[in-house]
């Protein structure tokens, strides 16, 4: 992703006046540490004489208390600014990701999120808090410092500008590739993270079927590429960048312009006073600059952030009506829908048309990546239809309030999901005021209850990340539990059975049974043995419905649900034939 120049100015815009004051704070604390020094210069050429200028050193004095007063006010307020910053940021995120599309969320991926709600914006903060101040400093002292040499000796202001010039024209040199080897080595780095995830995600397989040789390679080969690159990176900078910092270091500049400026002053060309000044800010030109390359590091750092952090802001929230209606029942209907992924040319569901009467059981089936599961996400408004409307209880889903249309329907994935929390306030957060009994009596109808009992801490029980510390189908048991405190009217079943164990399925089997009573029931079938008895089959192919009726019924037609049906038997026959092995 190419971030653009004005994502960091639209990203700072509510704090900019807060970082406009600090950074002229820091300016103007940048020029009394000028003045400061100018003046000091000119008390120590009273003291050569043996003279003290009490007026000088109280002025100078307070230029030195006053750049400290300044510029800690200047990182008072930017600090003030960059937490404000991390507030609105974070609450604008978190109101965002709410109310766009949930396709979008998972599309995004937790990563993403995780890493624009939080690294981006402790960037942002990093950059308004640190380095606003520090680019006013950077901007402003130079230009003090070359104006007040000029004032003291224009030979020695031109000397100290060619060691600038000289300095950055050679870091220029070193540096003209910069951006194709930092590409390189970003990209070498994310190969060398991506192979260290698959080598360790993928372990069970690795000690399963392979020595690891294979997997350890790709790390291999990535990590050698992201050596020969640096090391590449390196040699085409170090001299350089050697050169260009020994030039624009203060000891050099303080070596080259004392020389000078001690012949001028020893052929009574220069003043002692206006001698030590030049010294003090020849010195001073450069060590301001110094930072240069840091803060420049920080702002290109910001940019990436502000764009990463907008990527997430443009999308498009959810259209939501003007006037809400409540729907008179719990039957779905799709009528003419087409949807497409805006990351995909094609269409992924095309005039899509059915419809699920209330209180019916209907199996949505066909090949992979036919568009059930698409349809499926689209009765909740995961994402919007792009043609054609979607009806519960009569009722187009645009109009019905977000929030009764999230209660109207509840999932019930295979890849379930816990909170790293109780058991208790896993299913209880289904319904946040339910009472305890009715969190008990949700979980028996699950057929987790006395499961549940058998726990160190019965319903107090920490689940673990992800669930960690519960089996598959436990999980699956939890989240019904979750499902059926909801009451939802229209229950989505991505069949929860598919990879189970023949133990947990029997169980969860009896669970959804619970579950579905005087439901509404969509399935996304994988197993066609379980829709055999549902009251309307709609088959996909191709992101179109292609037959619709009863079981019987398709299976005499003769299409595609038959040539599914076939497939499907042959697979439960198969087996491996005695004798197949021989020594």
């Amino acid at each position: 992703m190419k971030e653009k120049q004005g994502d960091l100015t639209r990203i700072i815009e509510p704090v900019v006046k807060e970082i406009k004051l600090g950074m002229i704070l820091a300016g103007i604390a940048s020029i009394c540490y000028v003045l400061a020094f100018s003046i000091f210069a000119f008390v120590i050429s009273y003291l050569a004489n043996a003279e003290i200028n009490y007026t000088l050193l109280c002025v100078g004095t307070g230029f030195i208390i006053a750049e400290y007063l300044l510029r800690s006010n200047a990182f008072r307020v930017s600090h003030v600014a960059a937490f404000k910053l991390e507030q609105i940021l974070r609450t604008k995120l978190s109101e965002h990701i709410a109310a766009i599309p949930f396709g979008e969320v998972i599309t995004k991926g937790s990563g993403k999120l995780k890493k624009s709600m939080l690294d981006d914006v402790k960037n942002l903060h990093s950059f308004v808090a640190d380095t606003t101040p520090m680019l006013a400093r950077v901007a402003v002292t130079p230009i003090a410092c070359l104006i007040a040499l000029g004032f003291f000796d224009l030979r020695l202001l031109v000397l100290s500008l060619t060691l600038v010039f000289v300095s950055a024209a050679v870091m220029s040199m070193a540096f003209k590739d910069n951006a194709k080897y930092r590409k390189e080595y970003d990209d070498n780095q994310a190969l060398i993270n991506a192979s260290i995830i698959e080598f360790v995600q993928a372990m069970p397989v690795v000690r399963t079927f392979s020595d690891g040789a294979s997997s350890f390679k790709r790390y291999n080969d990535a990590l050698n590429a992201y050596c020969k690159s640096l090391k590449e990176w390196i040699a085409l900078t170090t001299t350089a960048s050697r050169v260009a910092i020994m030039l624009a270091s203060p000891i050099i500049t303080l070596v080259v312009v004392g020389i000078s400026g001690s012949y001028l002053y020893m052929n009574g060309s220069l003043e002692f006073g206006k001698f030590i000044g030049a010294l003090i800010l020849a010195a001073g030109i450069i060590e301001s600059m110094m930072p240069l390359m840091w803060v420049n590091n920080f702002v290109q750092q910001s940019r990436a952030a502000a764009s990463g952090i907008l990527e997430i802001l443009d999308i498009k929230p959810l259209k939501i009506s003007d006037s809400f209606k409540e729907p008179k029942d719990s039957s779905v209907e799709f009528k003419n829908v087409s949807f497409k992924y805006e990351t995909r040319d094609e269409f992924a569901l095309k005039d899509v048309s059915f419809k699920v009467d209330a209180g019916s059981v209907t199996a949505l089936v066909g090949p992979s990546g036919a568009g059930k599961s698409t349809a499926a996400q689209l009765i909740p408004r995961f994402w919007d239809v792009c043609n054609g409307e979607i009806l519960i209880g009569g009722v187009d889903v645009r109009q019905i309030e977000p929030m009764k249309l999230m209660n109207f329907v509840s999932f019930v994935f295979q890849d379930t999901f816990l909170f790293n929390d109780t058991v208790y306030e896993n299913i209880s957060m289904a319904k946040p005021n339910a009472t305890r009994d009715e969190v008990i009596s949700a979980a028996k109808a699950a057929q987790i209850h006395e499961f549940i009992e058998t726990l160190p801490n019965g319903y107090d029980t920490i689940c673990g990340d992800r669930g960690a510390n519960l089996s598959g189908g436990q999980k699956q048991r939890i989240t019904i539990a979750r499902a059926i405190l909801r009451d939802a009217p229209i229950i989505v079943l991505d069949e929860a059975t598919a990879f189970a164990d023949p133990e947990n399925e029997e169980k969860i089997i009896k669970a959804i049974s619970n579950l579905i009573i005087g439901k509404t029931v969509i399935i996304i079938a994988h197993r066609l043995s379980t829709i055999k008895k549902a009251d309307q089959i709609v088959v996909f192919d191709k992101g179109e419905v292609v037959e619709n009726g009863l079981h019987e019924e398709l299976l005499a037609n003769d299409n595609l649900y038959s040539k599914l049906w076939d497939s499907y038997t042959q697979t439960q026959i198969w087996n491996i034939h005695k004798g197949s092995y021989h020594e």
